[in-house]
């Protein structure tokens, strides 16, 4: 191996990002934070770093498996690295701004690092783009993130934009209306649920009781379009604070209609795989054939996020969604080519004015040697057009 080649290495899932795609991907990052500008949304900017115990408390511990930890030479307090940037606006909401009035409405973008990639994602640094709105537990809150992120996709180009709505609280709730031990009964259940593994759920039910397999049974028949699904869940004989819940989503969906009837929605009221933090309606974007999700969010508690030592109130909730840059990029189609102009000959002023129509403009400096064939130096710049002395000409192949 020579040493150009071993300067080149990376670690698994980490990758640079070449022209032009670096450039593409920071352009839909501007144009997805402007949407959310659009509806009053504010930039914030967390550090890349913090330190762990605050990071992975309240319900960051959720992210600690998946969490970089080192020592800070200054401070000699292990830090980590953010593998979520959610939690950290959270953190922000409730300690820097906390005296701004409620609801608060922050938008973020940057990048988060894993411990680990997943089959759908293998990288382990990728960009997260995001939007939280805290302090108000209206439907049309969750309903303004959903229908937000989903504009900012769609002005995008994202091909035949789906949601897929969920209740991670529906089945805790029927768990404990039943008294189901949801440490041991209760951990096979979920995941029986998450695979919609009907055979599992119908053994469990033999040993949870009747009303659970009926119960339990019923919601797997209630995954799909959502106006089918609704009605579906609806006939369900929910216990009452399960019924409660699936209130919360019944309000939700009628917001999203009012406001967008067109938007493809399904539901999935049992899915809980990603959600261990959320208190109420969660929401996952795909898009046409791309694999895995482009996005995802809900409800949660923003203080309980980073614990009780930052003070604040202790129930203040919020909702918020994150989107991931690589699966959107996958999503969309090859952007078209910058228009790029090679100028051999020619003054600053030239090349100056060309800028100011609009080109990107590669000059030869004065220094270099005059290129034989002007045509083949532009084509070498990965330029689209030349400036032949007088005019801007295309480059062609020929």
């Amino acid at each position: 191996m020579n040493e150009n080649t071993h300067r080149g290495l990376l670690p698994a899932g980490l990758a640079d990002i070449l022209p032009p795609e670096a450039e593409h991907e920071a352009r839909v990052t501007e144009r997805l934070m402007a949407s959310f500008s659009k509806y009053g949304y504010e930039r914030v900017k967390p550090p890349l770093v913090e330190f762990e115990d605050i990071l992975l408390s309240g319900s960051g511990a959720a992210t600690s498996t998946q969490t970089f930890r080192m020592m800070d030479p200054i401070s000699q307090r292990m830090l980590g690295v953010r593998a979520d940037m959610t939690l950290q606006i959270a953190r922000i909401a409730s300690t820097r701004l906390s005296d701004v009035a409620r609801p608060i409405r922050l938008s973020y973008a940057g990048q988060v690092l894993r411990v680990k990639g997943s089959d759908l994602r293998p990288k382990r640094q990728f960009g997260q783009i995001g939007a939280e709105l805290i302090g108000s537990n209206s439907p049309q809150a969750d309903a303004e993130v959903v229908l937000m992120a989903a504009e900012a996709l769609t002005e995008l180009g994202v091909p035949n934009l789906s949601v897929d709505l969920g209740l991670p609280t529906l089945v805790p709730a029927i768990c404990e209306a039943l008294n189901i031990d949801q440490s041991t009964d209760g951990a096979s259940l979920k995941t029986a649920l998450n695979q919609k593994d009907a055979p599992a759920i119908a053994s469990l039910g033999e040993n949870l009781g009747g009303r659970a397999n009926e119960l339990f049974s019923g919601l797997l028949n209630c995954v799909g379009p959502a106006d089918n699904a609704l009605k579906a869940l609806h006939k369900i004989d929910l216990p009452e604070e399960a019924a409660g819940e699936l209130e919360k989503l019944s309000a939700v969906i009628a917001c999203l209609r009012e406001r967008s009837p067109d938007l493809t929605i399904t539901i999935d009221p049992v899915e809980t795989r990603g959600y261990e933090y959320h208190t109420g309606v969660t929401f996952t974007f795909f898009a046409l054939d791309v694999r895995g999700e482009i996005g995802r969010g809900g409800r949660y508690l923003a203080d309980d996020a980073n614990g009780d030592s930052r003070g604040g109130s202790s129930d203040e909730t919020a909702t918020g969604v994150s989107l991931f840059i690589d699966s959107i990029l996958r999503a969309l189609p090859e952007p078209a080519p910058q228009k790029r102009v090679y100028v051999a000959t020619a003054s600053a002023e030239v090349a100056q004015n060309l800028r100011l129509e609009g080109w990107a403009v590669v000059e030869q400096f004065a220094a270099d040697t005059p290129a034989d064939d002007p045509l083949e130096s532009a084509k070498n710049a990965a330029c689209t057009h030349l400036w032949d002395g007088s005019e801007v000409i295309p480059v062609t192949d020929t």
